[in-house]
Order: C-alpha cells, then sequence, then structure tokens
C-alpha cells in the first residue's frame, strides 16, 4: 500500500506540477511582472522614509542576496516549488483514497474540488493573493488565520459530506462560516502600488489556475491509483 501511495503521488504531483507551472509562466508571472514596474517605479526616498538609520547595513545585504532572474531561473524555481507542493497534496489524496477506495476516476475530480475549497478558495475569500507593493497586517496572525480557516474547512466539509445526523451537518455549516464571521486579519491602511484593475485580475487569474491544478491534481491521482490496485 506504501509503495501504491508513493507511486500515485509521484506521477501525479509531477504532471499536476508541470501544468501549474505552463498556468503561471504564461498566466500569473506576465501580471506579477507588471505589478514589479509600478513597484520600482515609487520613489526610492518614500520606500527609505520609515526605515530607522541603523536598518540601512542589513538591507544592503538583503539586497545582495540571490533570488532567480526572470527566464529559466525563475521558470526552474517556480517548478520545484510547485514539484514540492504538488507531491504533498498528491500524498494527501492519495492517503484518503487508501481509507476510502475511489469508486470511478470521476469522484477524484469532487476530492480535487475539497482540496482547491479547504486550501486556496476559503483561505483567500479573507486574504486574497497580493500582487507585490500591497500592504498587508502582520504575517504570524496571517499564518494562524489561514491555517485555521483551512482546518475549519476542512473539518466542515467532511461533517457535511459524511456524517448523517444534522446536528452535525449543522456544525460542518458553523465551521465554514466561523473564520470569516471572525475575519481575517487586515492591515492598518489598504493600500497598493498596482492598479485595482490589476489587483482584481490577479486574484482571478489564481483562483482559475489553483482550480485547474486542484482538479488535474485530483483526477490523476483517482487514475493512478485505481491503476495500480493489485486486484
Amino acid at each position: 500500500m506504501i509503495t501504491r501511495i508513493a507511486r500515485t503521488a509521484g506521477f501525479s504531483g509531477l504532471l499536476a506540477a508541470l501544468l501549474l507551472t505552463l498556468l503561471q509562466s504564461f498566466w500569473i508571472a506576465p501580471l506579477i511582472l507588471q505589478a514589479e514596474t509600478f513597484e520600482s517605479a515609487a520613489p526610492v526616498a518614500e520606500q527609505h522614509e520609515h526605515a530607522p538609520a541603523e536598518a540601512g547595513h542589513s538591507h544592503e545585504h538583503s539586497a545582495e542576496a540571490w533570488a532567480p532572474e526572470d527566464g529559466w531561473q525563475r521558470v526552474l524555481a517556480t517548478t520545484g516549488g510547485n514539484l514540492v507542493v504538488a507531491v504533498g497534496f498528491a500524498l494527501l489524496l492519495a492517503a484518503l483514497y487508501s481509507l476510502r477506495e475511489p469508486g470511478r476516476v470521476s469522484t477524484g475530480a469532487l476530492w480535487g474540488l475539497a482540496g482547491f475549497a479547504v486550501f486556496c478558495l476559503a483561505p483567500t475569500l479573507g486574504l486574497p493573493a497580493e500582487l507585490p507593493g500591497t500592504a498587508a497586517a502582520d504575517l504570524g496572525q496571517r499564518q494562524a488565520w489561514w491555517i485555521g480557516t483551512a482546518a475549519a474547512t476542512a473539518a466542515g466539509l467532511a461533517l457535511l459530506v459524511f456524517s448523517r445526523h444534522w446536528l452535525f451537518k449543522v456544525l460542518g455549516v458553523v465551521l465554514l462560516v466561523s473564520p470569516h464571521v471572525i475575519g481575517a486579519p487586515q492591515p492598518a491602511v489598504h493600500a497598493s502600488l498596482a492598479p485595482e484593475a490589476l489587483a482584481s485580475q490577479f486574484k482571478i487569474a489564481s483562483w482559475l489556475t489553483n482550480a485547474a491544478f486542484w482538479l488535474a491534481l485530483g483526477l490523476l491521482s483517482a487514475w493512478l491509483f485505481r491503476r495500480a490496485n493489485p486486484a
């Protein structure tokens, strides 16, 4: 069973990661590069206006830190990151398949949509994808809210789909709604260097790209898991 799970996760994760990289390269990356032009066009003096004097030395070192350049370096770095994430999510799906065998390959699409809802849709309703130059709340608070929202969404969906008693289904609805009632941490002042139209386009592109990734990952993992059935 472990070999079956690992093989399913490896191949489905690789193919889904390549699809995600392709979509990001032709859709997401141009939007980010366009936003970076607005960020670089901001006056340098304004960016350093509120920085303490003693931070100058550390900024100098951070500016010299290596970062992938535009072109093959950025694509390679993006592919590597996507591969790690995709294989990790595929391992999670394959482990769930081992507990509940998918009756049909199309069942993988439902698992993929559930993964999209848990790890992308629900968290980004409160913390949408941000372009460079966008003001954001404290990183620790955002991470805590993101993790709590993903966990509550996963538990809520599980109760709605698998529980039979109506009380558990009501609890599932409460779990789905509660993170958004509490609200995501927000910056003191909402500000963005990029135009609002570009930010909206980036949010929609991020949603559709992740939806395509999760659908592909769900279908591929279900097909490979069934194909590797020892029976």
